[in-house]
């Protein structure tokens, strides 16, 4: 009785659920004449935002879509845009003593207005590293570091985090990778210790070759009497051991026959 019972009430339900569409297809829905003349303003194109991480910008090609698809007063809107707020690990090699600087913020983000932002920063000292765990508070409310002069206890990761001011979002997240060095343990200059022949290759991909300067001419001379001078040596080098030689295996020649 009590599965004829569950039938029946399936049955009703299925009855007026097909009464309703039968009644919903036969009524026409009519549109009020308010929106038939309502125009819609939309994006209809946009570019890439700007940065890869952190907050960018985009340019939107706005349009008024008229009831009939067309387009018309277009015009170009920038908007804010976040990728991905995880920016990575970037890595400088500063010497003692030299001045050095670096900041949470591009000039991109910068004229959005660095107001609207809060800057946390840690530091794990003398470190290079992305692991938060190793991390501790570091003091500066600036979206900048500055380094005047750069000190070895400078060095380490320096990781900073963006917040927006009105919702607390973090929007990007940066780590950067200090290395201090010794002034006489190692040449930064990475230029001069190239050969001249390395020099002149550079300058001809860089398009620089008519700006030789006149110690680039004195470096390839000190080149070319250095390897003619190398070459005197050993030509007459080997001459004087070949001739050495020879008149060794002469004169063991000569007593051969003298007997």
């Amino acid at each position: 009785m009590k599965t004829l019972g569950n039938s029946h009430i399936l049955g009703i339900l299925l009855c007026a659920f097909y009464l309703l569409l039968v009644v919903s297809s036969e009524t026409e829905i009519t549109i009020p004449e308010e929106l038939k003349s309502a125009v819609a303003k939309i994006a209809v194109n946009s570019t890439s935002c700007s940065v890869t991480c952190g907050l960018g910008f985009k340019l939107e090609e706005m349009c008024e879509i008229t009831p009939d698809g067309g387009r018309r007063n277009c015009t170009l809107r920038r908007s804010d845009c976040l990728t991905s707020w995880v920016c990575g690990l970037l890595h400088f090699t500063v010497p003692v003593g030299k001045p050095f600087q670096f900041s949470c913020l591009t000039s991109d983000t910068v004229g959005f207005g660095s107001r609207a932002y809060s800057y946390t920063w840690r530091l794990a000292q003398g470190l290079i590293t992305t692991n938060d765990v190793l991390f501790k508070p570091f003091k500066n409310p600036d979206s900048v570091i500055r380094f005047s002069p750069t000190r070895e206890s400078d060095a380490g990761t320096y990781r900073c985090d963006v917040q927006m001011l009105k919702t607390f979002r973090v929007i990007k997240r940066v780590y950067f990778g200090v290395r201090v060095t010794q002034n006489d343990l190692v040449d930064l200059n990475f230029q001069k210790s190239l050969t001249w022949e390395q020099k002149l290759a550079a300058n001809k991909e860089e398009g620089n070759t008519e700006n030789s300067t006149h110690e680039e001419v004195q470096e390839q001379q000190h080149f070319w009497q250095g390897e003619l001078f190398y070459e005197c040596l050993v030509g007459v080098g080997s001459g004087v051991i070949g001739g050495v030689f020879v008149s060794m295996a002469l004169y063991f020649f000569q007593k051969i026959l003298g007997r």
